[in-house]
């Protein structure tokens, strides 16, 4: 059988921080059959900033291996309001994805996997993948994936209030 990786970005919210602050953000959704991937298929919301993040951590952890693509262009005037910007923006975010699951040394890291099927924050995701967290990336992508809120017997936010005070005592 023929591996397959489809990617899909999604479904664009905009998230309201504060009443002057809002961004938007996006569903991520993979579904495969590749070996590589934890879960078959998979949804998350990703903001732009978590992007950056991304690929930023794929180009160090890369180190010069394999070109890294490029994310579409960050336009400090981009509405919010303007489908025609968000559509953009979101096929070239898929653009970037498609691209970066189909290269076999990006596809061995960790934050990837975290990115793509995990719910985790980024501080949360760069902890797991360098070994700071009572979890494996396996254990994060099914316990904070999509739909699964339970960890064990341990509520997510129970495990991330324990994380968090575990990786402050480093």
């Amino acid at each position: 059988m023929q591996e397959f990786t489809g990617v899909w970005v999604r479904d664009p919210r905009i998230q309201k921080e504060d009443f002057w602050h809002a961004y938007m953000d996006y569903e991520i959704c993979i579904h495969t059959n590749s070996l590589a991937f934890t879960k078959k298929s998979s949804c998350v919301r990703r903001r732009y900033s978590e992007f950056v993040w991304l690929r930023k951590k794929l180009q160090e952890n890369a180190m010069l291996i394999t070109h890294i693509p490029k994310l579409p262009p960050k336009n400090p005037f981009f509405s919010l309001n303007n489908a025609r910007e968000i559509g953009a923006r979101m096929e070239g975010l898929r653009k970037f994805l498609e691209t970066v699951v189909h290269s076999p040394v990006l596809l061995s890291d960790s934050c990837l996997h975290l990115f793509l099927q995990s719910q985790l924050s980024v501080k949360k995701m760069e902890a797991c993948a360098k070994g700071r967290s009572r979890y494996t990336v396996s254990e994060a992508i099914y316990s904070f994936g999509s739909g699964n809120k339970r960890f064990g017997s341990q509520s997510e936010e129970n495990m991330e209030e324990e994380e968090d005070m575990h990786c402050e005592s480093e």
